[in-house]
């Protein structure tokens, strides 16, 4: 069948390492179950993959792609939830949980097994394109404001980084449910499309914002940390799934953290009950995914060099 994968771990030219080609279709194993794959989203995720975070030379080659929508071996449509071994389900019971293809092969091919306790219904509303775009970066806008931000309808909620995945998903979430969503970008586009998706407004990094806010969605990291810590009423939380631009801020603002009494918090992806709460919010209020492109299998290049260079606003997804 055919794929895109992970041939060679490459730190420094990370896409030196993508290959598209030919590899062996999944083998058959109880408790798991073969899905026709649709349509396929990139994440950050495979970029790191390809530079060998969470992916080591012995399992190579490994097929990327973490989100999937496609047809199970019984007719249905489903979604992938991609954490394995969450529940025990289809793995050994010492097994640590992990994310598809950092040990199995993952969705940027025909063909993708996993434990049938990870499949879930795609409802009728959505896309399979839609659909392919929320188990990995919507989950985690998803988790980061409805579970871990500790926000209601009415609060305000910065988000840094507007154009990428999780920071375009929790714009989009918030604002449907009620959240007054601000957010930040270096770009001037980026800026007016995250007002057009729901944010009140729209600001440079690091710029003073006219309020202070009860939570922050961080994944930008190192550049825009402190800015996040000060933007915070006193109490706030700061929720953080991610550091594009470096772990290590220059300042910590530790006694601004503790003086007002700020709560950090960090968050990874979700649990399956929430991707299947994420995808009947969808459903029902009409929420759809922010798909920058769509491309073939057979360009899945493009759609990381896209990534890699950050020329995009929303999901890049790839169809079968």
């Amino acid at each position: 069948m055919f794929a895109a994968y992970a041939a060679r771990i490459d730190r420094d030219q990370p896409l030196s390492g993508l290959e598209l080609g030919e590899r062996p279709e999944p083998q058959a194993r109880p408790g798991w179950t073969t899905v026709n794959v649709k349509a396929a989203s990139l994440n950050h995720h495979d970029l790191w993959s390809l530079r060998g975070v969470g992916l080591g030379e012995e399992s190579l080659p490994m097929i990327l792609g973490c989100d999937a929508a496609g047809i199970d071996e019984d007719g249905n449509e489903v979604v992938l939830h991609s954490v394995i071994g969450q529940s025990g389900h289809g793995v050994g019971p010492k097994e640590p949980r992990s994310i598809l293809t950092e040990r199995y092969q993952g969705t940027f091919a025909e063909k993708v097994t996993v434990p049938s306790w990870n499949l879930l219904p795609k409802p009728k509303e959505l896309s399979f394109q839609e659909a392919a775009c929320l188990p990995t970066a919507w989950l985690t806008a998803y988790r980061m404001l409805f579970t871990n931000a500790g926000v209601r309808p009415g609060d305000s909620v910065l988000v840094q980084g507007a154009g990428g995945g999780v920071a375009t998903a929790a714009i989009v979430l918030g604002a449907a449910a009620g959240l007054r969503m601000l957010a930040t970008s270096r770009d001037e586009a980026k800026r007016d499309r995250a007002v057009e998706l729901g944010a009140e407004s729209a600001y440079e990094p690091g710029e003073r914002l006219p309020r202070r806010v009860d939570a922050v969605i961080e994944t930008v990291g190192a550049a825009t940390w402190s800015h996040s810590v000060k933007s915070l009423k006193p109490g706030g939380t700061l929720v953080i799934s991610g550091a594009t631009s470096g772990p290590n801020p220059k300042a910590a603002e530790l006694n601004r953290i503790f003086f007002l009494e700020l709560k950090v918090v960090g968050s990874t992806m979700g649990g399956k009950d929430e991707l299947e709460d994420l995808l009947s919010f969808c459903a029902a209020r009409g929420v759809r995914p922010v798909i920058d492109s769509v491309l073939p299998l057979d360009r899945a290049r493009e759609g990381f060099e896209k990534m890699a260079g950050g020329d995009l606003f929303g999901k890049v997804v790839l169809t079968v």
